[in-house]
């Protein structure tokens, strides 16, 4: 056994540098465009991995980002309202393709995760459309329990951008074969992605996330979030 990978955390992580590049726990911006700077003075190639982080095979490094935590104002630690880098270093043999050499599935299996072409999409307030919460019950138009079907039809017939679920387990029914068990229905255009259990053998709605980027704004009795009292 021999070393091919070492991944720094973003938070915990030593703090390295490449060049006059500070690479852990910066403002993502800020990094990428420090390493586009050298990667061109020194003529290396940039491209981006799964996460749209900057990758430079030359140098045996692949980039990503994490949420930060601190210290709030009332002593406790909890997120922060940035991102910040971490980094994937590997030897030559891992370089060209990193997230697909074995050494680092075992570390962070990212095949089913959706990629990142490096640009993220934004919309507006304005262009955002407005939904209420009902604790327990709903989520804008989509109500708990709903089936895949209900779901597409209450966001306008919207198909879904990307669908993931699997089959099951080998240890189920003896390792025969068995019928696919779609969990996720991503909507680009809401900005929403549909979460689904199976109380009773079939899909139904038991969870909403709501994309930050492109979602739509959420009421509670009325008060936006920023009014909340977390």
């Amino acid at each position: 056994m021999i070393l091919v990978c070492v991944a720094i955390d973003a938070m915990e992580g030593l703090l390295v540098r490449l060049r006059e590049v500070e690479l852990i726990a910066r403002v993502p911006s800020r990094a990428r465009a420090e390493i586009g700077h050298l990667a061109r003075r020194e003529d290396a190639a940039v491209r981006v991995n799964w996460s749209g982080d900057p990758e430079i095979a030359a140098w045996g490094v692949s980039m990503g980002t994490a949420v930060e935590y601190g210290i709030s104002f009332t002593g406790h630690s909890g997120r922060k309202d940035r991102m910040i880098t971490f980094a994937l270093f590997v030897s030559a043999e891992l370089a060209e393709s990193p997230y697909e050499t074995g050494p680092v599935l075992h570390w962070r299996d990212v095949r089913e995760w959706e990629k990142n072409s490096g640009s993220w999409p934004v919309k507006t307030d304005q262009e955002r459309s407005h939904w209420d919460w009902s604790p327990l019950k709903a989520v804008g138009p989509l109500r708990f329990g709903m089936t895949p079907r209900q779901v597409a039809d209450a966001l306008g017939g919207e198909v879904p951008a990307g669908r993931q679920g699997h089959f099951p387990y080998w240890w189920w029914g003896g390792g025969a074969a068995g019928p696919w068990t779609l969990t996720d229905d991503r909507f680009e255009q809401t900005g929403a992605t549909a979460h689904y259990w199976y109380p009773d053998s079939l899909p139904v709605l038991g969870a909403v996330a709501v994309h930050g980027r492109t979602g739509p704004q959420i009421a509670h009795a009325g008060d936006p979030p920023a009014d909340w009292e977390l």
